[in-house]
């Protein structure tokens, strides 16, 4: 069987999930983040040690303005309100990606929730802000100092230290990778479920999860 130590999310589908409704995509993003709760939530219930998020890429600056301050003001609201929860849950809150680009409230709260989270053991939540693969692999070539080596190399990735995902789970329905953990992934399991975000419940995980236990991962060997 199987042990499971990371999982990964590509949460796609909340806007889509808004706009279907008439209530346009920022409610989607809205109720996406009641999912985040609940996976978190079960995540720690299943004894899952990490699990990852892709809550906005580098390409996400596309994005219509009014769009993105909502997303910034939506995380700098839920870490306001929910911090001391937080602790208490025993929940450690990790960023992966380049957080200088936003506010300086919103990059203070991040590095103070960070900070008080920090020593928590229960489960490891990272979070991909202004994360994109390409980038993440550039910048650790460069930092890479001394002889090059994969271990070397794979230190000075945003998820240094970190054991790497071992299932990839991607909502929404499309089947692609989106510029997410692209080095982290060689040996991943993937799954792409139809369902939007919003409509992601725990018998999903729970499924996809035991699914992965019965796979035979020989990596690359016979």
């Amino acid at each position: 069987m199987n042990k499971l130590n990371h999982v990964a999310f590509i949460m796609d589908g909340n806007g889509r999930w808004g706009t279907r409704r008439g209530k346009g995509r920022n409610f989607g993003h809205l109720k996406g983040v009641e999912t985040v709760k609940k996976v978190v939530k079960n995540s720690i219930r299943l004894n899952i040690p990490i699990i990852t998020f892709y809550v906005f890429s580098s390409e996400n600056w596309k994005r219509p303005k009014k769009e993105k301050n909502y997303l910034f003001t939506l995380i700098h609201n839920y870490f306001s309100k929910e911090l001391e929860l937080i602790i208490k849950q025993g929940i450690r809150i990790n960023i992966l990606g380049d957080i200088t680009k936003f506010s300086s409230n919103l990059r203070s709260l991040l590095k103070k929730t960070i900070l008080l989270t920090r020593k928590n053991k229960k489960i490891t939540v990272n979070l991909a802000l202004n994360y994109g693969s390409n980038i993440e692999i550039l910048q650790a070539f460069k930092k890479t100092k001394g002889r090059l080596t994969l271990k070397n190399f794979e230190r000075n990735l945003y998820t240094g230290g970190m054991p790497n995902p071992d299932i990839l789970i991607r909502t929404g329905g499309y089947k692609r990778l989106s510029n997410f953990l692209l080095w982290q992934i060689a040996y991943t399991e993937l799954f792409f479920v139809k369902k939007l975000w919003p409509d992601f419940k725990t018998n999903d995980l729970i499924k996809i999860i035991k699914e992965f236990k019965r796979i035979t991962r020989n990596y690359g060997k016979v």
